[in-house]
């Protein structure tokens, strides 16, 4: 490659990407997710579209694909508040487990009798589609604020499934038959544990070392956090272990270790997201050849319907018969079984492994993706709010920048009082921090003071509060617990230390 065609390249890389995120405002006002725009982007620059860019290489667009894979799973995790998902995480496990399962061999049942294809392509289609996509279900849902419980199990749901998912696509595009389904279920349980471990393992040290080594520069923590995740997947993969749940696992604890600079790491991390998904979604837009869609187009949809009206509803039930969940819950999740990036992605296995049947195979979980988000993403609020599902705004939780002061044993916290907070209207002195942290400073329109005891707080303020080590944690939590329960969070019982020391009054 010359230095003329980088030019080209860098000019072509960077205009679709300009069109990418111009087309995420209309994704937002017309509730379709993203995927659809990106993937369509995709084809009107392929081969049949205006552009009339021939690109046929599957093996690339996997590799591509599960880097893509990684970001965005770390992405997801650093995004995860466990004290949401840890109450549902048994269901999301019974979820990404017996669901996964009862998915797999409903779809691929179907696929057999009902649409005429041979075992092996069923089973690849029925595993490759059993697969949830978080990015395709959140963006339809911010309209629409669900219950914590609710938004927790679809979230770990999606983020520990891929694992299972991928073992079993493996499996099926191997020479020969299957034997052994027994050994099969034991290779996969393996796999999950080795990954589990290690994305454990390395999520907690990483975390242990950023928090007690302070970098020279505050840029340096987002590119470290990323690498750490990356770290977990690799050595999950290389273990013979998942290396998908390894760095969604090592990612979660991550993003709940209160590292410096949490928020711009977020930030860096979304982004990297956003290329992840865009790149990703038009690679795979040009990947497929629209004219040679229409001989599947009647099987992807007959299959579509199988997954979407009888496997997935099957597997939440059968998945949720140990837990107390209700029908209009159940119902919810049924619905927001959202395919995406994933089903696609991981058609492109049995390609490159030249299984018979593969093209079919891809086309099929390419309309099948495309049709039913087109149809289950924009109904998807609607149901939402017609089962009564939606949570009322609540105090959102602060977002609180911490940044090391190495020699001098302490932090420097950094947060404002959004609209939704009951901060607002509570003096400085009232907010009861630990001993051993201070508001030092309060930004208000655009001008810093230095507050009293008396100054009340308002909606939009930025506060500036130091902390010595031993007390970071606890001032954290006051003041988490003073936006969410105002200035008697304490005494009300809502988290965080009410009085010196952080210990809470009750």
């Amino acid at each position: 490659m010359s230095v003329d065609h980088l030019n080209e390249l860098l000019l072509f890389c960077s205009l679709v990407l300009l069109i990418a995120v111009a087309a995420v405002r209309l994704s937002s006002r017309s509730g379709l997710p993203s995927l659809l725009i990106y993937l369509g982007i995709g084809i009107a620059i392929g081969q049949d579209g205006l552009g009339g860019v021939v690109f046929d290489n599957a093996e690339l667009t996997q590799l591509l694909g599960y880097t893509a894979l990684v970001v965005i799973l770390a992405e997801g995790g650093l995004g995860t508040k466990w004290k949401e998902i840890k109450p549902a995480l048994p269901r999301a496990v019974s979820l990404s487990t017996v669901g996964v399962a009862v998915s797999v061999g409903v779809t691929a049942a179907g696929a057999h009798y009902l649409a005429g294809l041979d075992w092996r392509q069923a089973l690849l289609i029925g595993a490759v589609v059993s697969s949830t996509d978080a990015a395709a279900v959140f963006s339809v849902l911010r309209s629409v604020p669900l219950p914590a419980r609710l938004t927790g199990v679809l979230e770990a749901e999606s983020g520990l499934n891929d694992a299972p998912v991928v073992i079993l696509v493996v499996a099926f595009s191997t020479a020969g038959p299957v034997e052994h389904w027994y050994l099969l279920l034991g290779e996969i349980a393996l796999e999950l544990a080795i990954g589990a471990a290690l994305g454990l393992a390395i999520g907690w040290l990483g975390a242990y070392g950023l928090r007690h080594v302070a970098l020279p520069a505050s840029g340096l923590y987002p590119i470290a956090v990323m690498a750490i995740a990356v770290s977990a997947y690799a050595a999950g993969a290389l273990a013979h272990g998942s290396g998908f749940l390894a760095v969604y696992l090592a990612a979660v604890i991550l993003g709940n270790a209160k590292l410096p600079h949490a928020p711009a790491t977020r930030g860096f991390a979304e982004g990297l997201g956003w290329i992840g998904q865009i790149g990703m979604f038009v690679l795979l837009g040009l990947l497929v050849t629209p004219h040679n869609l229409l001989d599947d187009f009647v099987p992807a949809l007959l299959i579509g319907m199988i997954l979407t009206l009888v496997a997935r509803p099957m597997s939440v039930v059968v998945a949720l018969l140990p837990f107390r969940v209700s029908w209009p819950e159940k119902t919810l999740l049924s619905w927001a079984g959202l395919r995406g990036a994933v089903p696609i992605v991981l058609a492109t296995i049995p390609m490159v492994g030249d299984v018979p049947g593969s093209d079919r195979v891809f086309n099929i979980v390419f309309v099948l993706v495309v049709v039913y988000t087109l149809i289950q993403g924009p109904t998807l609020p609607w149901l939402a709010r017609r089962l009564r599902l939606g949570d009322d705004e609540e105090a959102a939780d602060l977002g609180i920048e911490s940044a090391p002061l190495e020699r001098l044993r302490g932090h420097l916290l950094s947060t404002s009082i959004g609209p939704a907070s009951r901060m607002h209207g509570v003096e400085v002195g009232e907010l009861r921090m630990p001993a051993g942290a201070a508001v030092t400073l309060v930004v208000r329109d655009g001008s810093s003071f230095v507050p009293s005891p008396s100054t009340v707080l308002r909606r939009g303020d930025e506060l500036l509060v130091v902390a010595t080590d031993p007390v970071r944690d606890a001032a954290e939590r006051r003041l988490q617990a003073v936006s969410q329960g105002g200035k008697l969070a304490g005494w009300l019982g809502t988290g965080g230390p009410a009085g010196p020391g952080g210990h809470r009054h009750r």
